[in-house]
Protein backbone atom coordinates (compact mmCIF):
# COMPACT_ATOMS: atom_id res chain seq x y z
CA UNK A 1 0.00 0.00 0.00
CA UNK A 2 2.94 2.57 1.15
CA UNK A 3 4.19 1.42 -2.86
CA UNK A 4 1.22 2.40 -4.46
CA UNK A 5 0.82 5.91 -2.44
CA UNK A 6 4.84 6.49 -3.27
CA UNK A 7 4.02 5.68 -7.21
CA UNK A 8 0.89 7.46 -7.79
CA UNK A 9 2.82 10.66 -5.54
CA UNK A 10 5.10 10.58 -8.05
CA UNK A 11 2.67 9.66 -11.41
CA UNK A 12 0.98 12.98 -9.57
CA UNK A 13 3.64 15.08 -9.78
CA UNK A 14 5.05 14.42 -13.25
CA UNK A 15 1.38 14.60 -14.93
CA UNK A 16 1.05 18.21 -12.98
CA UNK A 17 5.11 18.96 -14.49
CA UNK A 18 4.00 17.70 -18.21
CA UNK A 19 0.81 19.97 -18.14
CA UNK A 20 2.69 23.46 -16.93
CA UNK A 21 5.91 22.54 -19.18
CA UNK A 22 3.66 21.42 -22.76
CA UNK A 23 0.36 23.11 -21.74
CA UNK A 24 1.68 26.34 -20.40
CA UNK A 25 4.81 27.29 -20.75
CA UNK A 26 5.72 26.02 -24.32
CA UNK A 27 2.24 26.98 -25.87
CA UNK A 28 3.18 30.35 -24.17
CA UNK A 29 6.91 30.35 -25.43
CA UNK A 30 5.83 29.42 -28.87
CA UNK A 31 3.22 31.87 -29.57
CA UNK A 32 5.35 34.45 -27.87
CA UNK A 33 8.39 33.94 -30.45
CA UNK A 34 5.33 33.77 -33.35
CA UNK A 35 4.48 36.84 -32.33
CA UNK A 36 8.15 38.50 -32.22
CA UNK A 37 9.37 37.16 -35.32
CA UNK A 38 6.18 36.42 -37.69
CA UNK A 39 3.89 38.64 -36.73
CA UNK A 40 2.03 38.90 -39.80
CA UNK A 41 1.69 35.50 -40.51
CA UNK A 42 0.78 34.17 -37.09
CA UNK A 43 -1.99 36.31 -37.57
CA UNK A 44 -3.19 34.86 -40.56
CA UNK A 45 -0.96 37.41 -43.03
CA UNK A 46 -4.52 39.57 -43.28
CA UNK A 47 -4.55 42.23 -45.67
CA UNK A 48 -6.39 45.82 -44.61
CA UNK A 49 -7.43 48.19 -47.12
CA UNK A 50 -9.10 51.43 -46.59
CA UNK A 51 -9.23 50.91 -42.99
CA UNK A 52 -11.00 47.58 -43.47
CA UNK A 53 -10.00 43.60 -43.28
CA UNK A 54 -10.61 42.44 -46.96
CA UNK A 55 -8.43 38.80 -46.75
CA UNK A 56 -5.43 37.35 -46.35
CA UNK A 57 -2.50 36.76 -48.88
CA UNK A 58 -2.56 32.95 -47.62
CA UNK A 59 -6.03 32.50 -49.21
CA UNK A 60 -7.29 32.48 -52.54
CA UNK A 61 -10.76 34.59 -53.14
CA UNK A 62 -13.13 34.44 -56.28
CA UNK A 63 -12.64 36.92 -58.70
CA UNK A 64 -14.70 36.98 -62.41
CA UNK A 65 -14.48 40.64 -62.72
CA UNK A 66 -12.59 41.00 -66.19
CA UNK A 67 -10.63 43.91 -65.08
CA UNK A 68 -9.30 41.66 -62.47
CA UNK A 69 -7.09 38.31 -62.73
CA UNK A 70 -8.52 35.49 -62.12
CA UNK A 71 -7.71 32.32 -59.48
CA UNK A 72 -7.54 28.47 -59.77
CA UNK A 73 -10.99 26.58 -59.91
CA UNK A 74 -12.01 25.68 -56.33
CA UNK A 75 -14.40 22.77 -54.80
CA UNK A 76 -15.40 25.08 -52.28
CA UNK A 77 -15.43 28.48 -54.11
CA UNK A 78 -13.03 29.77 -51.69
CA UNK A 79 -15.69 29.79 -48.57
CA UNK A 80 -17.36 33.08 -50.38
CA UNK A 81 -19.91 34.21 -48.32
CA UNK A 82 -22.01 37.42 -48.52
CA UNK A 83 -23.54 39.22 -44.68
CA UNK A 84 -27.32 38.06 -45.92
CA UNK A 85 -25.98 34.44 -46.06
CA UNK A 86 -24.87 34.74 -42.18
CA UNK A 87 -28.73 36.05 -41.04
CA UNK A 88 -30.64 33.64 -39.77
CA UNK A 89 -33.99 32.53 -41.11
CA UNK A 90 -37.05 31.72 -39.34
CA UNK A 91 -35.86 28.69 -38.26
CA UNK A 92 -32.40 29.91 -37.11
CA UNK A 93 -30.37 28.58 -40.11
CA UNK A 94 -28.28 30.60 -41.94
CA UNK A 95 -26.15 29.43 -45.72
CA UNK A 96 -23.25 29.60 -43.73
CA UNK A 97 -21.52 26.49 -43.51
CA UNK A 98 -18.40 27.12 -42.03
CA UNK A 99 -14.70 26.75 -43.45
CA UNK A 100 -13.68 23.99 -45.08
CA UNK A 101 -11.22 23.25 -47.63
CA UNK A 102 -11.13 20.03 -50.10
CA UNK A 103 -10.74 19.35 -54.00
CA UNK A 104 -13.40 17.73 -56.32
CA UNK A 105 -11.37 14.88 -56.06
CA UNK A 106 -12.40 13.31 -59.21
CA UNK A 107 -10.61 10.56 -60.97
CA UNK A 108 -8.83 11.24 -64.19
CA UNK A 109 -11.91 9.08 -65.96
CA UNK A 110 -14.26 10.68 -63.98
CA UNK A 111 -16.60 12.40 -66.93
CA UNK A 112 -17.29 15.02 -64.26
CA UNK A 113 -14.01 16.06 -64.50
CA UNK A 114 -14.23 16.44 -68.28
CA UNK A 115 -17.67 18.27 -68.24
CA UNK A 116 -16.15 20.70 -65.33
CA UNK A 117 -12.93 21.26 -66.79
CA UNK A 118 -14.71 22.13 -70.45
CA UNK A 119 -16.57 24.58 -69.15
CA UNK A 120 -14.30 26.21 -67.51
CA UNK A 121 -12.35 26.44 -70.56
CA UNK A 122 -15.20 27.74 -72.33
CA UNK A 123 -15.66 30.23 -69.83
CA UNK A 124 -11.92 31.58 -70.11
CA UNK A 125 -11.68 31.52 -74.11
CA UNK A 126 -15.35 33.74 -74.14
CA UNK A 127 -13.52 36.24 -71.95
CA UNK A 128 -10.11 35.95 -73.75
CA UNK A 129 -10.48 36.22 -77.33
CA UNK A 130 -7.49 36.14 -78.58
CA UNK A 131 -6.04 32.70 -76.55
CA UNK A 132 -5.71 29.49 -77.91
CA UNK A 133 -7.29 26.63 -75.81
CA UNK A 134 -4.11 24.73 -76.01
CA UNK A 135 -1.88 27.77 -74.37
CA UNK A 136 -4.44 27.58 -71.68
CA UNK A 137 -1.90 26.50 -68.47
CA UNK A 138 -3.12 24.06 -66.37
CA UNK A 139 -3.22 25.45 -63.25
CA UNK A 140 -6.57 27.63 -64.64
CA UNK A 141 -8.17 25.11 -65.17
CA UNK A 142 -7.54 22.47 -62.64
CA UNK A 143 -8.37 22.97 -58.69
CA UNK A 144 -6.28 22.69 -56.19
CA UNK A 145 -5.67 19.89 -52.98
CA UNK A 146 -7.35 22.49 -50.44
CA UNK A 147 -9.60 24.62 -52.88
CA UNK A 148 -7.50 27.44 -51.35
CA UNK A 149 -4.90 28.54 -53.17
CA UNK A 150 -4.19 32.36 -53.01
CA UNK A 151 -1.38 31.89 -56.00
CA UNK A 152 -1.67 30.99 -59.55
CA UNK A 153 1.01 30.42 -62.09
CA UNK A 154 3.21 33.59 -63.41
CA UNK A 155 2.44 31.99 -67.24
CA UNK A 156 -1.52 32.15 -65.96
CA UNK A 157 -1.04 35.84 -65.04
CA UNK A 158 0.28 36.89 -68.13
CA UNK A 159 -2.03 35.00 -70.34
CA UNK A 160 -4.97 37.36 -68.70
CA UNK A 161 -3.00 40.46 -68.80
CA UNK A 162 -4.50 41.70 -72.56
CA UNK A 163 -8.42 40.98 -71.09
CA UNK A 164 -7.05 43.17 -68.10
CA UNK A 165 -5.82 45.89 -69.78
CA UNK A 166 -8.84 46.36 -71.77
CA UNK A 167 -11.45 46.20 -69.20
CA UNK A 168 -9.41 48.29 -66.39
CA UNK A 169 -7.97 51.20 -68.57
CA UNK A 170 -4.41 50.18 -68.03
CA UNK A 171 -1.70 49.73 -70.37
CA UNK A 172 -0.39 46.69 -71.16
CA UNK A 173 2.26 47.86 -69.71
CA UNK A 174 0.86 48.64 -66.16
CA UNK A 175 -0.59 44.84 -65.80
CA UNK A 176 2.47 43.41 -66.82
CA UNK A 177 4.37 45.22 -64.13
CA UNK A 178 2.03 44.80 -61.37
CA UNK A 179 2.24 40.73 -62.45
CA UNK A 180 6.20 41.12 -61.54
CA UNK A 181 5.95 42.70 -58.44
CA UNK A 182 3.51 40.42 -57.21
CA UNK A 183 5.31 37.09 -58.00
CA UNK A 184 6.33 35.19 -55.15
CA UNK A 185 9.85 33.29 -56.27
CA UNK A 186 10.12 29.73 -55.04
CA UNK A 187 11.31 28.73 -51.80
CA UNK A 188 14.99 28.94 -51.23
CA UNK A 189 15.15 29.34 -54.69
CA UNK A 190 14.96 25.78 -55.01
CA UNK A 191 11.61 24.42 -54.13
CA UNK A 192 8.29 25.04 -56.12
CA UNK A 193 7.59 27.10 -58.99
CA UNK A 194 7.16 30.86 -59.04
CA UNK A 195 3.95 32.11 -58.62
CA UNK A 196 1.71 35.18 -58.55
CA UNK A 197 -0.61 36.31 -55.62
CA UNK A 198 -4.16 36.60 -57.03
CA UNK A 199 -5.08 38.98 -54.06
CA UNK A 200 -2.49 40.92 -54.08
CA UNK A 201 -2.00 41.86 -57.36
CA UNK A 202 -5.80 42.65 -57.88
CA UNK A 203 -5.71 45.08 -55.17
CA UNK A 204 -2.50 47.05 -57.11
CA UNK A 205 -4.91 46.60 -60.10
CA UNK A 206 -7.70 48.34 -57.97
CA UNK A 207 -5.19 51.01 -56.52
CA UNK A 208 -3.84 52.05 -60.16
CA UNK A 209 -7.48 52.38 -61.59
CA UNK A 210 -8.54 54.75 -58.68
CA UNK A 211 -4.90 56.59 -59.28
CA UNK A 212 -6.29 57.15 -62.98
CA UNK A 213 -9.76 58.23 -62.67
Amino acid sequence: MRTFFSDSKQALKITLLMFVLCGLLYPFAVTGMAQVLFNHEANGSLIEMDGKMIGSDKLGQAFTSPEFFWGRVSAINYNVYTKEDLVPNAKGETNYNGVSSGTFNYAPSNPELKKRMEVDIETFLKANPGVQREQIPADLVTASGSGLDPHISVESAKIQIKRIAQSSGLSEDEVNDIVKANIDSRTFNVFGEDKVNVLSANLDIYKKMKVNK
